[in-house]
């Protein structure tokens, strides 16, 4: 079923982008009859109605055409080229985290270029990311810059193809797809959460929790980088204090995560949030337990966040120089540098402030 019903994408959009990536990819040739629409309601399980709705739009794209009593055609057509130099950008949210950081530094070199930018919201969902492919394409982007989804290696990489089938050249930034051929701009996740990790074995403390995701390639490597410092100080792990999720990041859940670690309070002295947002969630909490930061426990997060409300220690990525040389090399690639795909790794700088305390 090419059809997803659980899907927030209008139905008729669905079957519209279906129908014209057959025809962009020549399974329905020029000049070639379509299925009927009765033939669309049969294979879809869209209404009627929905089905017609799919096929006006094409038809007013000038992608088919209609022959009275004989039915719906393929026309043969070259697509123009966008007089607007344009550039895509597909973010989790832009409304959180260190999105709109990110996004600031992207749209600001692609400004300097005289370049305009679409923005995307994927929400980290497959469905919501392809319907923005499709959107992309269709306005004849330049390029995209692409933060990978919550989905798998393989789902990602298929938005990719879909995106270099139409000639459009795609920079990953922050997040990793194994074995994806692109450009690639991150930064130190494993080196920053070993400094981080051994910071708070430098001021003494040992019984370390830690709570973090397993979804995505960067908290993946600053789980690596906190276990190796702990193991460069002969300092074991304890299962008890330690909460590896694996899907992304959703602040009811995270809660509950927090509440049930800070039940066990007297088992770590430090905690390590695999990031800044994970961090308000056991300030969040630390009230109603009678804990105070970092009087009764040690607390540090990752990302260095603009927050105004609490004072953390935590890791500064430099988020907006990451949208910002992942922008240069699109436009490197768009102006026709064919050179091999880049891998670029940003230092980030530990930021001390006042919820860490010796013991």
């Amino acid at each position: 079923m090419f059809i997803d019903f659980n899907s927030p994408i209008p139905k008729y959009f669905q079957l519209q982008n279906w129908l014209q990536s057959r025809i962009e990819q020549g399974i329905y040739m020029s000049n070639e009859k379509i299925p009927t629409e009765f033939e669309l309601v049969k294979m879809s399980g869209l209404s009627r109605a929905t089905v017609r709705h799919a096929v006006k739009n094409l038809e007013n794209q000038g992608y088919i055409y209609r022959k009275r009593r004989i039915g719906t055609f393929v026309r043969s057509f070259t697509k123009k080229k966008n007089d607007l130099p344009t550039i895509g950008i597909i973010l989790p949210d832009i409304r959180v985290g260190y999105d709109p950081i990110l996004a600031r530094g992207a749209e600001d070199e692609a400004a300097k270029n005289e370049f305009s930018l679409i923005l995307c919201n994927s929400d980290d969902y497959l469905a919501q990311a392809n319907y923005h492919v499709d959107r992309l394409i269709n306005h004849l982007v330049n390029g995209v810059l692409f933060v990978p989804i919550a989905a798998s290696e393989k789902e990602n990489k298929l938005l990719i193809e879909k995106l270099n089938k139409h000639d459009i050249p795609v920079v990953l930034v922050d997040r990793a797809i194994q074995g994806a051929d692109t450009d690639f701009v991150t930064t130190d996740n494993f080196q920053g959460a070993f400094k981080l990790t051994e910071y708070l074995i430098q001021k003494g403390h040992e019984k370390i929790g830690i709570l973090i995701s397993q979804m995505f390639s960067t908290e993946k490597l600053r789980y690596d980088g906190y276990i190796a410092a702990l193991k460069k100080y002969n300092i074991t792990p304890d299962p008890s204090i330690a909460i590896i999720d694996n899907g992304s990041f959703n602040p009811t859940r995270y809660l509950e995560y927090a509440q049930k670690l800070l039940e066990n309070k007297e088992k770590f002295t430090a905690f390590f949030a695999g990031h800044d947002r994970i961090a308000l969630s056991f300030y969040s909490l630390s009230k109603k337990f009678n804990l105070s930061i970092p009087e009764d426990f040690s607390l540090v997060g990752y990302d260095d966040l603009p927050f105004t409300t609490i004072s953390l220690t935590t890791m500064h990525q430099p988020i907006y120089e990451m949208g910002q040389i992942g922008m240069k090399i699109l436009l490197s690639k768009i102006r026709g540098n064919n050179e091999k795909p880049k891998f670029i790794e940003l230092k980030s700088t530990l930021i001390e402030r006042s919820s860490v305390k010796r013991i």
